[in-house]
């Protein structure tokens, strides 16, 4: 949800929507600008929250941090940026901070991989108490960004010091534009035992679901309302009624704005996956 006109804005727009979690970004997601969080928007954001009945509030880092880069000026400024991210999301009591891991730019994926170890770890030895954890999450693949196999996410974890302070957000679209075949029923099930193998179910903290516009395997992220793109509604009918994953806090990315017949977007795509979920 947007924060425009106050970070306790998003909580009205979620509760004007009915959802029952929120993501938000908690500053301009395209510019490197680091505002701090006043305790006046701290104090109203915690009581719009508490008063709202939301759970599992979390923030998604920003676009223009690459954990990845092999420039050391853009990689040095993306762990700044991340740290003071955390450190907004600590002050507003955020649970988690979901992470696009970075592209490797040029190179190999192994030291885009290892840089992003390095990252993360400067990160957390700079904030040794923080609750706040980062998820990484599953993306579709463009150019040279990491994360689009689920070997990527087990090397990081495998590489970093603490992988006890890190977990998984699960993207629908990006998981299908991956190559992984969750569209089909019959072969949802070994895309989760694949999963599970590499990384473990048990770090998923969080599940983005969204439909796609971009093929299958095309490695292109573009995201659609729920059965409105190639994805299709059974993989959402899964996605939602697995026994590991339907717990799991789950928040749409779908595109905003009013349908033709004058109803909002996301109350649609809500209802759509509620029907899904039975």
């Amino acid at each position: 949800m947007s924060i425009a006109g106050g970070l306790h804005r998003a909580v009205e727009r979620a509760m004007a929507a009915g959802c029952q979690c929120l993501q938000i970004f908690t500053k301009n997601s395209n510019q490197w600008r680091e505002p701090d969080i006043s305790a006046e928007q701290g104090l109203a954001f915690h009581q719009a929250l508490r008063n709202s009945g939301l759970t599992a509030p979390i923030s998604h880092d920003s676009y223009l941090i690459n954990l990845a880069s092999p420039e050391e000026s853009l990689w040095k400024r993306s762990v700044d940026s991340l740290t003071a991210e955390l450190k907004r999301s600590e002050a507003l009591g955020l649970q988690h901070v979901v992470v696009h891991p970075g592209a490797y730019i040029e190179g190999s994926e192994e030291a885009g991989l290892t840089r992003i170890a390095l990252a993360l770890d400067s990160i957390h030895e700079r904030l040794p108490k923080a609750q706040a954890r980062i998820l990484l999450e599953t993306t579709a693949g463009q150019g040279t960004n990491l994360g689009w196999r689920f070997e990527h996410l087990a090397a990081i974890l495998q590489a970093v010091r603490y992988p006890e302070r890190l977990g998984v957000c699960f993207d629908t679209c990006h998981v299908f534009a991956a190559g992984y075949p969750i569209h089909l029923p019959r072969k949802f099930a070994a895309v989760i035992k694949q999963f599970d193998t590499l990384v473990g179910l048990s770090r998923i903290c969080a599940v983005h679901l969204n439909d796609s516009r971009a093929d299958f395997g095309s490695r292109v992220d573009r995201h659609a309302h729920i059965g409105q793109g190639k994805i299709g509604t059974e993989a959402f009918r899964c996605v939602l009624r697995h026994e590991c994953l339907r717990h799991i806090p789950m928040y749409l990315e779908t595109p905003k704005g009013t349908a033709p017949d004058g109803r909002d977007w996301d109350t649609i795509n809500l209802a759509a996956l509620r029907k899904l979920a039975g």
